[in-house]
């Protein structure tokens, strides 16, 4: 089917994907750009485990300000070469992981960083909820791990939805940029500061 141009370029702005993926993905979804727009995340995922063992030694590392100077963030991304890093794509994935931080107040970057202490007590907490209710133990231990899952979505940063388009986490939208750069691309650190508050991330 015939796919116009303006189609192509509103599924390019949607995404940030290159044009010639995009057109591609439209003419696979006969048009559809809501399904042109999955095809591009699951290409990109796709194309992001295929160049995660590749090496990031450059990089960047963005600041964002916030709420009249009350909340301040830094986030280091990394990716392949310089020349990327010094791209406006990749400063706008900067700016835009900093402000999702500084918004959504993630603790951990991802969920292998979070401590087993803190899972055991999570645990703990829900076992205690469940208890009574004469679930069997396969039910009870599917309940504790979507519990889990949740309170990895609200504390762990990748794993949080992103404040600029809930329908994608913050690891898909860093796979995306994988597709779109042609580089690995790992979020690899960041501090949240709050006046007043001592625990930063």
């Amino acid at each position: 089917m015939e796919i116009s141009a303006a189609l192509v370029k509103q599924l390019r702005d949607r995404t940030g994907a290159p044009m010639m993926h995009c057109k591609t993905a439209l003419v696979e979804a006969k048009g559809d750009i809501a399904q042109a727009e999955i095809l591009l995340r699951q290409k990109g995922l796709a194309s992001a485990r295929q160049k995660a063992a590749r090496v990031t030694k450059e990089g960047a590392i963005g600041a964002y300000i916030h709420a009249g100077g009350k909340i301040g963030v830094l986030v280091e991304i990394d990716c392949e070469s310089d020349f990327v890093a010094r791209t406006p794509e990749f400063q706008q994935l900067l700016h835009d992981i900093a402000m999702h931080i500084a918004a959504a107040d993630p603790r951990y970057l991802d969920r292998e960083s979070v401590p087993e202490e803190v899972r055991e007590r999570e645990r703990s907490i829900y076992r205690a909820q469940i208890e009574g209710q004469n679930k069997p133990p396969a039910v009870a231990e599917k309940i504790i791990a979507g519990r889990l899952e949740k309170f990895y979505e609200e504390i762990c940063l990748l794993d949080q939805h992103f404040i600029k388009d809930d329908k994608l986490t913050v690891r898909e939208l860093v796979a995306g940029k994988v597709a779109q750069f042609g580089e690995n691309v790992t979020l690899r650190r960041f501090t949240r500061f709050k006046v007043g508050d001592n625990s930063a991330a």
